[in-house]
Parts: C-alpha cells; structure tokens; sequence
C-alpha cells in the first residue's frame, strides 16, 4: 500500500532529525533516564511510604549488602512473619501502606468490610465495557474500563483527600474482577473457549477472590492462596522512583483525577522494561528447556546460558532475565522470601525438575555474569526470576501476569498519590536541555 511507503519515509525522516550521539547526554551532565552513570536515581522527592536499602556506609566507602524493603517503618520480612499465623495480610499491609499506620483489630475489620462492599462493578459494566472489543492486551483492557469507571462516579474530579482515598480503596476492590473478567472474554471470543463471569464471594480475601474468579469450578488449595497472597503483599510498594509510580505523582501533581492517574500508571506498568518482566523469565526458560538436551545436566545449561549471553541464542539481547535490579545489589529480598513459597508449591504441584532447573540457571547466570560483564553492585535473582514460575503452577495465564502486578501495586500507587497531594502542591516539571539548531 502507498500509506506503507509514506510512513517507511517518514520514520527515515524522524531517525535522522531526531537522534541524539549518545555521549552528548554524558558531555552536558544530562542524567539520562533520571539515573547516575553508577545506575543511582537522581533525588525528585521525599517520601515516608516506603525504603529500599542495597549499600551501606563503611570507613566512609559505599559498600554493597543484602538488600532491605521496608514499608512504613515496618521490615517486609518482619511483616511477612506477622501474618503468617492470623491467616491472609493483603488487606492488613494495604491498610498499612494506605494510612500509615498498622491497623488494630477493629480497624482491620471495618477496612475489609469496605473492600468487601466495594469489591463489584457497575451494573451492565461487564457485559458493556469488559465483553466488548476484548484483546489479548488485558492492560490496555483494564485501563480502559478504569477510565469508563469514572462515568460512574458523581465526584470523579473531586481530589480532597478523604474523596480519593474513596476512590482508590473502591479501585483496589475492583481491580481484581477487571482483570479476570477481562481475560475471560478474550479467552471467550479470540481462543474460543467457555468463559467464567462469576460473582466474587465478599467473604474471601483479594488472593482467594483470584482464584475463586479465574477458575471454572472455583477451587483452589489453601497453599495456592497463601502463595498468591505473599506475591501481592511484595509487589505492592517500591518505592516513588519505580516508573509507574513516578508517572502517579506526576500525573497526580498536574491536579488530575484519580481514574486518569491509576489509568497512566497502569500504561507504565505494562511496558516490558517494567511489569512485563516476569513474562521474559518464562520465555527464556521455555527456550532454555526447547534447546538444552538434558536439563539436569548443569554443565549443559552452563553452556546454553554462556550463549543467551553472548548474544548468540534466545532473543539475542545478551541478557539472563530475571538477574540483577536496577537498585538491589547483593540480594532482593522479595525474591529471598519468596523463594521459600516456591519451593512449598513447587512440591505441592510436582514440579521438583523445573525447580531444579530453576536452581541451575540461578547458579550458572551469576558466575557467567560475574566472570563476563564489568559488575559495579554484584548480581543475584530478582522476583520476577521466580513470579512467573509461581502464577504457571497456580495456573495462571501469561496474558494476567502483569495484570496480577497492577492489582497489587495499586495499593503502592495509591498511597503515594495521596501523600502527593498532601504534601507536594507543586507541579512535577524537571528541565529538558535543547541542543536544537536555530534555522531561518
């Protein structure tokens, strides 16, 4: 088609105008992607959410150490250890996150009413937004109908505070049916398959309502719970500098609505360089798993992985996904607790040679990596090392990984709204150097 050609000419046109010589940014003292050459995050904002800690000072010297995640105050190990004997903690950590402060009993109790009431959608909504036009791209699903969400609301521009925290603890109960029901009507009308629009059981907690929504004859084991429910409670808050929640405070600091602010995080979040990293996981191991003869063999998967890393197999990309943290340096420790949940389900499901294999890649990847690239922090398994694995067994789609993320980590983006439109009352607008040539 001549349109083809047109557009062929025009992208010829933009990458001869619009590229920049890479040195440029180092030559002006441009921090490129708000980021140091040492991978360290230019200082935009304070926050009191959360902390992720990956060096320490000694004799004056930055010194790398396993890593930390506190939300609150609180250490994710210690609050992972808390919940374990009261049953379910989403909701608990939620609260936490959301208010600032660890919820008593029946504080605790009044939350999950809320999320309980709240957790439906407008009548018709799903036969009218969710079924129609459904595509494989569950993200882009789901932010749509968050968007149509707002016709729904009579104070859907109202930003005071008690108003938005409505707003965002309705969402967070939401969030969940979006995301199933909208893989359902893919799976409907493009893979041809039946398709499950059931009604959430308010008395069940978000892990559970997953579960319960995504599987035909509703059941699921206590393990599979508990697992998902430790997955939601790690991905829910990293910190103000992560993209999809950076791209909330900005949204949010221009004045905008709630709905068009979770709307933007979430088209962060689905980009591959963020959400969608635990879907790369699972296509190199599948890849690994279609070219390694036996996968039991820990020098033949040496071999394997020495040539994703040069380049040479796989996506040609030279990278072991899963390995290394843009902040984390000696451990991530999410991935550090949620290691011990893989291997309980792991052995629930029969999986104990994937497990294996999983063990092999991480070994191997780290001493490949160590002995071939210049290392500044060190290298070890991040969570999306393992995440992808965990939603396979629990059967889980591919195409609800990241949507899974976002039903998380909008409890994350939430509070940092709020806190941004408490504290901040300043427009987000960093500077953009022009090295435009003046024309007459």
């Amino acid at each position: 088609m001549i349109q083809d050609s047109i557009y062929k000419l025009y992208e010829k046109i933009c990458q001869e105008n619009d590229y920049i010589v890479p040195s440029l940014y180092e030559d002006l003292g441009v921090k490129r992607g708000l980021r140091d050459q040492d991978g360290n995050g230019v200082l935009t904002g304070l926050t009191n959410i959360s902390l992720i800690t990956s060096s320490e000072i000694i004799d004056g010297k930055k010194v790398p150490c396993d890593g930390q995640l506190w939300y609150r105050g609180y250490r994710i190990e210690h609050l992972i250890h808390s919940i374990q004997s009261c049953g379910f903690g989403f909701e608990k950590i939620a609260y936490l996150l959301l208010m600032g402060k660890m919820p008593n009993k029946e504080e605790e109790k009044q939350f999950k009413e809320l999320l309980a009431q709240d957790r439906k959608l407008p009548k018709n909504f799903t036969r009218e937004i969710i079924m129609k036009a459904p595509t494989k791209d569950i993200m882009n699903t789901m932010t749509r109908a968050i968007l149509t969400l707002a016709s729904y609301d009579d104070k859907a521009n109202d930003t005071s505070i008690d108003n938005v925290i409505r707003q965002s603890i309705q969402l967070i109960s939401q969030l969940p049916l979006l995301a199933v029901y909208s893989y359902h009507a893919y799976n409907h009308y493009n893979n041809l398959q039946s398709m499950y629009i059931h009604m959430p059981d308010t008395s069940l907690s978000t892990a559970e309502v997953i579960l319960q929504l995504l599987r035909p004859n509703q059941q699921y084991t206590r393990l599979e719970a508990t697992v998902l429910d430790i997955a939601l409670i790690l991905h829910m808050e990293h910190g103000g500098g992560n993209n999809s929640t950076f791209t909330t405070c900005v949204v949010t600091s221009s004045g905008s609505d709630t709905y068009s602010t979770i709307a933007a995080a979430m088209s962060s979040l689905k980009g591959p360089k963020h959400g969608g990293a635990n879907i790369k996981v699972m296509e190199m191991m599948e890849d690994i798993r279609q070219h390694v003869h036996d996968t039991s063999d820990r020098q033949e998967v040496s071999d394997y992985l020495k040539k994703i890393l040069d380049g040479e197999a796989f996506d040609h990309k030279g990278l072991i996904y899963g390995m290394g943290h843009a902040v984390y340096s000696l451990s991530d420790p999410r991935e550090r607790i949620f290691r011990f949940f893989v291997n309980e389900l792991a052995l629930e499901k029969g999986r104990e040679k994937d497990l294996k294999l999983y063990y092999y890649v991480e070994k191997e990847a780290i001493r490949l990596i160590t002995s071939n690239r210049k290392i500044y922090k060190g290298v070890s398994p991040n969570i999306d090392f393992f995440s992808g694995f965990v939603y396979e067994m629990l059967g889980i789609p591919k195409e609800l990984y990241t949507a899974i993320f976002a039903t998380a980590r909008i409890v994350g983006w939430s509070a940092h709204r709020i806190e941004e439109l408490i504290g901040a009352g300043k427009i987000i607008r960093p500077a953009y150097l022009s090295i435009m040539e003046q024309r007459q």
